[in-house]
């Protein structure tokens, strides 16, 4: 089988599809959002923490 000329996937030109703007917002919102995880599991792990320290009342 034989590939027609033109159809060989990413190989031709590149075209920027975004702004700079964009991509820096993009890139922003996702360093807010893994700054978010890792607070979100620093509390869990010390809210755990604690309330294994406290012990079970009886």
């Amino acid at each position: 089988m034989i590939r027609a000329s033109g159809t060989a996937g990413f190989q031709g030109p590149t075209d920027t599809v975004s702004s700079s703007r964009l991509t820096h917002a993009v890139a922003a919102s996702l360093a807010i959002a893994a700054i978010s995880l890792c607070l979100i599991v620093t509390l869990t792990v010390l809210s755990t923490k604690a309330t294994m320290a406290m012990g079970l009342p009886v």
